[in-house]
């Protein structure tokens, strides 16, 4: 059977909607009339809606209003259901405030700013110029240009991998093996081919020949937001569109709205400049924050405590002569680091652990120290500065003296702060990520159940010691440091009545742990001594001696900052991927940022939000308390992206989540100001200025230096203040820890003396998951709103006889069976039935694809095929 007959038997298949009366299988068919006839209502209803102007809502003192909105969506493709989810929280709710008879406003606009669109535009332009090229794409041949690119790549790097590969013959964990270059830009599973920006369009349904046109991020702007409003008439909301507008400065009139808001909130003393660590995405050159973000929405950056561990003379002289280490001359100030998050521990430390078969580097730092760790550490260095230089000597390069595998770094002999041992030496520790701290990890075995079990096989184990070079006198005399008493112990998980003054090592006695790889009883016993050990723990050493563990972290990590024996060093709290595919870094960088968190802001905002009567949290109130408690300085520029220029320093551009904290105020005039979305044609000759916005929303004097007619600038004012506050909006509950939490923030900043304007009620719900992941467009797992809602969606399934079949033949003119179907579940049919094609199709056991039949939907039943 050939592909081509396939082909051509395509159009003797029909659709439900296709049958003729006199064809087989009408009868069955026929019972799409009622759905049918209920599409004809909606559509009637819809026109006639858009006829009378429904829901274009004005100020009517006799009537109570109702204001309800929704985050506007981003642009980068088409709404999807995930939309439709959240949105129909607001749309239901106007819709029964409207039958109540109150005065209801629901608006909708679209977002356009920052680097969701951006990213799209860069990657599809990648795609085209050189990944795949045109002809491929068009031709949707990547599978096979795929292949052919993952195997080159994996040639390439397999290449590299022989050319380093020098082990000493000690065992390497092939398990933890690198992904290729284009598996790690892409982000994917191995094996898996990513959908491309060009399949992501495709979904979106843009005709290939439109495609080459949106590696221009102003082309996203123009089709997109009309295709948004479409989707949502047909759909069916309640919404006003002639308030309707995207963001950036394509549209004037938004633009000078945000660079109002953003000099109210500079006057107000919120908004200050500064080097601030940060989330940093070095492809684009700029911060990172959450709307920008591929994964890792609502992570930040984590501070380390970088301890120095100076390599010994005889232990460099080991490393240069003995094992082919060439340093360069750097042979004085050599240092191990490792990054803690429990600097008092460190009186604790009786070795240090590597990898043996990870991959280090020295480094050569601007202090002219050399740091030995991960390419991963010494990136997020390189960006970092300390006492107000550089850590590297140019910013954003890491100087890399000469790779070093992790065996040639064991058995060395290093000098550790805090310890009481004058020497202690690197051993192996199996567990090590080379992509979280820096490769190399402090050993507390008082404390630490998985140093404790670690140093424990060194020790008891001469053959494992002998596989990887460590003698006997590396760990004989090392024993664990009493450092911090624990209060009694925890009977509830372990079992253990009393912690004693080595936690780690009574636990692990206790409950019988075999070695260091008995992981479970290890994670079990790590949580309750950490837990314990920290908050209520007691120091029995050093110079904080009786204090609590809590109180004397941050004064053990100034001692060691102060002495040079250690570093500040961040990195993300965990792996972070911008929108244009790169794993962000943590950088020091001039930015301008919201100091939310400050005293007086963040009390209004608590009382506000803590108090039933002005704001209603529907059952998570505590969610946005908690955020209230953690969230601080917010970078609010970017260096380039789309989007409003700092109107005091326009180099940069007001990131994508701080211009839209109050937006929903410009809602209440937008359709007073523009003729269009995309406020290109305007109802004003003039631009608003700050006096006229200042008029509108803060009860300002009337602004005479303004051209725009009396009349438009009342009725503005009166706009405002018929429909503020808003009543609802609905969002997902993602945006607590960040768009939410910051709207009630500039609410309470900018109508700091009305607080009977902030906002009265969030209403926030989950997701709409795709293969067990949150439906997002950017990845490509989305169900399009046009093509749910306007699509041939409805499958007949009709009850019938007890012998059932679950193959049904599409026949060909000569009555010949040309392919046999699958359905996803065995329905009782018979022959002239209509069926939904859900699952593969297939002929004599081979999987054929069937151009012209889209699973989903209805066809007619033929005979049952033979066999």
């Amino acid at each position: 059977m050939t592909t081509d007959s396939i082909q051509n038997a395509k159009v003797f298949v029909k659709t439900v909607d296709e049958l003729q009366p006199t064809e087989q299988g009408y009868d069955v068919a026929s019972k799409v009339e009622r759905r049918n006839r209920m599409r004809d209502m909606e559509n009637e209803m819809q026109q006639k809606w858009s006829s009378e102007k429904t829901f274009e809502s004005a100020p009517d003192p006799s009537k109570e209003s109702y204001f309800c909105n929704f985050p506007y969506p981003y642009m980068n493709g088409r709404l999807h259901l995930g939309h439709a989810f959240s949105l129909t929280k607001a749309d239901f709710s106007a819709a029964y405030q409207m039958l109540q008879g109150k005065n209801v406003l629901f608006p909708f606009a679209f977002h356009c700013t920052g680097m969701p669109i951006q990213a799209a535009a860069n990657k599809l332009k990648r795609e085209i110029q050189e990944t795949y090229g045109l002809d491929v794409l068009n031709n949707g041949n990547l599978d096979e240009a795929w292949e052919a690119l993952q195997q080159q790549q994996q040639a390439t790097q397999k290449a590299e991998n022989d050319d380093d590969d020098d082990t000493d013959g000690l065992p390497v964990n092939k398990a933890k093996g690198g992904k290729t270059k284009l598996i790690a830009k892409t982000g994917n599973v191995a094996g898996q081919r990513p959908k491309t920006q060009w399949e992501i369009l495709q979904l979106c349904s843009v005709p290939n020949h439109e495609i080459p046109g949106f590696q221009d991020p102003q082309y996203w702007l123009h089709y997109f937001p009309p295709h948004g409003k479409t989707d949502l008439v047909h759909f069916g909301v309640h919404v006003d569109w002639r308030r309707s507008f995207i963001t950036t400065d394509t549209n004037p009139y938004y633009d000078s709205f945000v660079r109002w808001q953003f000099r109210i909130l500079k006057e107000k003393g919120v908004i200050a400049f500064g080097k601030r660590p940060t989330v940093y995405s070095q492809r684009d050159q700029q911060a990172c924050m959450d709307h920008d973000r591929a994964s890792g929405e609502g992570k930040g950056p984590q501070e380390y405590t970088l301890i120095k561990m100076k390599i010994l003379p005889e232990g460099l002289e080991t490393l240069q002569q003995e094992r082919g280490i060439d340093l360069q001359g750097e042979t004085t100030e050599v240092y191990l680091v490792a990054a803690t998050l429990r600097a008092e521990t460190m009186y604790g430390q009786t070795n240090c652990f590597v990898l043996p078969e990870g991959q280090y580097g020295a480094y050569r730092m601007a202090s002219g120290e050399v740091f030995v760790c991960s390419d991963h550490a010494a990136v997020n260095m390189a960006h970092q500065a300390g006492a107000g230089e550089n850590r590297t000597k140019v910013w954003g390069q890491t100087d890399l003296i000469t790779p070093i595998v992790g065996q040639k770094l064991l058995g060395l002999p290093l000098k550790a702060p805090k310890t009481k041992y004058d020497v202690i030496y690197t051993l192996p520790l199996l567990t090590i990520s080379m992509t979280k701290g820096t490769g190399v990890v402090t050993s507390v075995p008082s404390d630490a159940p998985d140093d404790y079990a670690a140093l424990r096989d060194m020790q008891t184990k001469p053959e494992l010691r002998k596989l990887y070079g460590i003698t006997e006198a590396m760990v004989a005399e090392y024993h664990p440091v009493p450092i911090i008493r624990i209060p009694g112990g925890d009977e509830e998980v372990l079992g253990l009545a009393d912690f004693g003054d080595m936690a780690a090592v009574t636990a692990c006695e206790h409950l019988g742990v075999k070695d260091q790889h008995d992981a479970g009883k290890l994670k079990k016993i790590k949580k309750s001594v950490y837990n314990k050990g920290f908050y209520a723990g007691v120091m029995t050493i050093g110079s904080q001696e009786g204090k609590k563990v809590e109180d004397a972290k941050d004064a053990v990590k100034a001692e060691l900052l102060e002495s040079g024996e250690a570093l500040r060093y961040w990195e993300p709290e965990e792996e972070i991927k911008s929108r244009s595919g790169d794993v962000c870094v943590i950088a020091f960088i001039d930015q301008w940022f919201l100091t939310y968190g400050q005293n007086d802001w963040k009390k209004a905002v608590v009382n506000h939000v803590g108090n039933e009567d002005t704001f209603e949290a529907y059952g998570v109130r505590n969610e946005y308390l908690n955020t209230l408690e953690w969230l601080g300085n917010w970078a609010c520029s970017r260096s380039f992206g789309l989007g409003t220029k700092v109107p005091w320093d326009p180099q940069f551009v007001v990131e994508s989540l701080s211009d839209s904290t109050i937006y929903m105020a410009y809602y209440t005039v937008a359709h007073l100001l523009q003729n269009n979305i995309n406020g290109t044609d305007g109802k004003t000759t003039e631009i608003p200025n700050d006096d006229v916005w200042n008029y509108v929303f803060l009860e300002g004097p009337f602004p005479e230096s303004s051209t725009i007619p009396t009349e438009t600038l009342q009725q503005m004012r009166t706009e405002f203040q018929y429909w503020y506050p808003f009543n609802l909006r609905v969002s997902g509950k993602d945006l607590i820890r960040n768009h939410l939490t910051m709207s009630l923030y500039n609410h309470a900043a900018i109508w700091d003396k009305q607080p009977e304007l902030w906002p009265r009620a969030f209403y926030t719900n989950g997701h709409v998951m795709v293969d067990n992941a949150k439906m997002s467009k950017s990845a490509g797992n989305f169900i399009g709103l046009y093509d749910a809602v306007r699509g041939n969606n409805v499958h007949l399934f009709v009850p019938v006889e007890k012998t059932k079949m679950n193959k049904v033949a599409i026949v060909s003119p000569e009555d010949s069976a040309v392919a046999t179907v699958t359905t996803k579940k065995p329905h009782g049919l018979k022959e002239g039935q209509t069926i939904s094609i859900t699952k593969s199709k297939h002929h004599n056991g081979t999987d054929i694809a069937i151009t012209g039949i889209v699973s989903d939907v209805c066809f007619t039943v033929a005979s049952q095929p033979a066999g």
